[in-house]
């Protein structure tokens, strides 16, 4: 009885373990992600090191796990799943490691002492690539050993690597929904990471079991193998050009993931800079490639594959829709009249049909050349892996910064038109009629992208604005006089407001001391730095994005006098890294975290743990001056509660504006200077500065109009209130499924 259970069921236990372990590799990846900015700061090195390690980690567990497992005798290879057992059980230990690895990393980053910019990033990515690398070569490592499984109980399966690859991606494409909508917001980062671990081990488990009944069984299973079925492929060309295939597979990992990178930038405007938007791109590119994957699999057993003349002429018109479709104008102009459509799923539809055809490309190519052997379909898989990690850095760090995201598209679907251009007689041969309309349907996309750039290029407001690109973002700066703004990646950042220069003064003002230096965290368009200079305190501004420092320039005149000044630097850095690794304390500490409320990352700039680091770079009598954008009233009450968690003395105040909320605290008690005192405290150039937009007011009347509009600390932080906002749990980042709950009880109140 339990020969005949094995027999029949033992593919969909392998299918449903490779399904949760995709499942658990895209949760990590997301976690760790996160955890990585916690210790090493914000920045986009730190993300692209944890994601190329990532990718290097699978594909040497690939290439290393597959060589190993074909030195092995053939009537040995059957213990390769005791090797994916113990594969899945070191991934468990690693997910409840890595945190606790960070921090000793980190630790050990800062007791090395201060250091610049360059030394700091590259110990860091040392650190990195040791905390998280030995779990991902196990990640990499279970497809070849899962693979010689296979190939060892049905000799005649030759779609080994497919019937894995499906199963990963679907449980991948679930990971990265799940965790950014369910997991992380109901649970936090530690509870979900423990939650991942026990489901490894559980994994670990089930394959020793299995392992235990196929050895138990042993020549049972031999005997009821089933008879080697026909050959369903055409092995003639793999076998002939086989470094042709190799480069093909490098090169789709290499375009498919710089391609990925490119879209979140292309895409930002439209899909808003919150967590979900990054998690619904990553979802739908999942999705696209599971659905690829799943044709793959119907067709050959049908005996129907596809040649791969026909998929490189689909990719190489499918290339070009991300372009296309990349301004939402453009859906707009095609839209039929009276029908409405979102802008994201304008997204969707330009990278679906481009990641479906690669999702059937990879699996096809590996499957045909190892033939289910898992020595060769972990080197292939490792070369498709190679060029994974290769491009997201060439994205990130050479062609964004270069020549945009237009251009960059562009470049990316070059390789494809040449792969097609190769194949081009092959297709004519086989299907002249086919051949002729995919070239005159990518002559059309070619025109259309042409005409799309040319209208719709980044820069929509190149009549009057400067564009500056670096690794990090794309930044805008518009307008003239005094209706100036900052653009970042698409999303409005800030403008010239009394606000900002509001940061600056009240804070200062608010020391019974003569004030000798602040810091700015955030430095936007320069107004709370320059605003701070005035007073001729030492100032230090610490921005995360070089090219938004670049255009301080642009928004003041004066700003190169101002940088002059000896009093006055701006730094390149992550604001919570600076704070965790310089020695200096100050009398204020501004924080304007880029808007909305919700963004993704904000949260590090919000928690508790960060106004614990915030707190021991205070002097005694110091004063951090927090700004809140405004937005859902519980992120106000979390945040609030996160800086009384942390500071006994809070006072909050609405804007000179009228929206959104500056809030001041302190570890000694608060006492508002009164108007005569804050006259007395600052000096005539930061006077002259705080009234420079409004030559109708005072100092007096808009300190006084501020004073008036403090809000109770009950209405900021209700009392009882439970809401948060940690590093674990980031509470105004994930926010889905509560609003999604408020939704509906007061849908269910208006029905009462």
């Amino acid at each position: 009885m339990k020969k005949i259970f094995f027999n029949s069921y033992y593919n969909v236990i392998i299918f449903l373990l490779f399904l949760i372990s995709g499942f658990l590799s895209l949760l990590y990846q997301i976690v760790w992600v996160r955890l990585a900015f916690a210790s090493f700061g914000i920045i986009t090195p730190v993300l692209s090191v944890v994601l190329s390690v990532f990718m290097l980690g699978l594909g040497l567990g690939s290439w290393l796990s597959g060589k190993y497992i074909e030195k092995l005798p053939d009537n040995a290879k059957g213990i390769s799943i005791f090797f994916y057992a113990f594969a899945e059980f070191l991934i468990g230990i690693g997910g409840l490691s890595v945190p606790h690895i960070f921090k000793l990393g980190r630790t050990i980053l800062f007791s090395s002492g201060d250091f610049n910019s360059f030394k700091y990033l590259l110990l860091s990515a040392v650190i990195l690539g040791i905390s998280i690398l030995p779990w991902c070569v196990c990640m990499g490592a279970t497809i070849p050993f899962m693979m010689a499984f296979i190939k060892k109980l049905r000799r005649d399966d030759s779609r080994g690597f497919s019937y894995l690859y499906l199963a990963n991606v679907i449980g991948a494409m679930l990971g990265a929904a799940t965790t950014a909508i369910f997991l992380i917001e109901l649970l936090g980062f530690r509870r979900t990471l423990l939650v991942a671990s026990s489901f490894n081990f559980a994994i670990a488990a089930i394959a020793l079991i299995l392992g235990l009944i196929y050895y138990r069984y042993n020549k049972a299973l031999r005997a009821a193998s089933e008879p080697k079925s026909a050959e369903i492929f055409s092995h003639a060309d793999a076998k002939k050009r086989p470094g042709l295939y190799f480069g093909i597979l490098f090169m789709t990992g290499f375009t498919s993931m710089a391609m990925e990178v490119v879209w979140s930038r292309s895409f930002t405007p439209v899909l808003q800079t919150t967590i979900y938007a990054f998690a619904f791109i990553l979802t739908v590119y999942l999705l696209a490639t599971w659905i690829g994957s799943l044709l793959y699999r119907k067709n050959t057993e049908r005996g129907k594959v596809i040649n791969i003349s026909r998929i490189m002429a689909w990719l190489s018109a499918f290339s070009f829709l991300p372009i296309i479709f990349s301004d939402p104008h453009v859906w707009r102009m095609v839209c039929l009249p009276g029908f409405k459509v979102s802008d994201a799923i304008a997204a969707v539809f330009s990278i679906f049909p481009f990641c479906m055809t690669l999702g059937y490309l990879t699996p096809k190519l590996i499957d045909e050349i190892s033939t289910g052997n898992p020595r060769i379909a972990g080197k292939l898989y490792a070369v498709n892996i190679i060029g994974c990690i290769l491009g997201p850095l060439f994205a990130g760090y050479l062609f964004l910064p270069v020549i945009g995201i237009k251009y960059s598209l562009i470049i990316l679907t070059i390789p494809f038109l040449l792969y097609f251009s190769y194949y081009f007689k092959e297709l004519c041969v086989n299907n002249l009629k086919f051949a002729k309309n995919m070239s005159y349907v990518l002559g059309l996309m070619m025109l259309s992208s042409i005409f799309i750039f040319i209208s719709y290029e980044e820069s929509r407001y190149r009549t009057s604005a400067v564009v500056r690109r670096d690794y990090a973002a794309t930044v805008v700066s518009i307008g003239k006089g005094l209706n100036k703004s900052l653009f970042v990646n698409g999303i409005s950042a800030t403008h010239l407001s009394i606000i900002t220069k509001t940061m600056a003064h009240v804070p200062l003002a608010m020391i019974d001391t003569k004030p000798e230096n602040a810091l700015i965290i955030c430095f936007g368009m320069g107004t709370t730095f320059r605003s701070a200079a005035s007073w001729g305190v030492q100032t230090t501004a610490i921005e995360l994005v070089p090219s938004v420092r670049d255009a301080f320039g642009y928004y003041y005149e004066d700003a190169e006098s101002i940088l002059k000044k000896k009093n006055a630097k701006i730094i390149v850095d992550d604001g919570r890294r600076f704070l965790m690794r310089t020695d200096d304390k100050f009398d204020i500490i501004t924080v304007d975290p880029p808007p909305p409320a919700e963004a993704s990352g904000s949260s590090l700039l919000y928690s508790e743990e960060f106004y614990n680091i915030v707190k021991t770079r205070l002097k005694e009598n110091g004063v951090v001056a927090q700004w809140f954008p405004g937005g859902e009233d519980k992120i106000l009450y979390a945040l609030a509660k996160a800086i009384k968690n942390v500071f006994p003395y809070v006072r909050a105040y609405r804007s000179l504006e009228g929206w959104g909320y500056h809030l001041f605290a302190s570890m000694r008690p608060i006492r508002m200077p009164t108007v005569d005192e804050f006259l007395e405290r600052i000096p005539l150039g930061a006077r002259a500065d705080y009234v420079e937009w409004n030559p109708n007011e005072t100092p007096k009347n808009l300190y006084k109009t501020l004073l008036d509009r403090e809000y109770n600390m009950n209405d900021v932080l209700p009392p009882g209130s439970p809401y948060s906002i940690t590093d674990d749990r980031p509470f105004n980042e994930y926010f889905l499924l509560r609003r999604i709950k408020s939704e509906l009880f007061w849908a269910k109140q208006r029905k009462i």
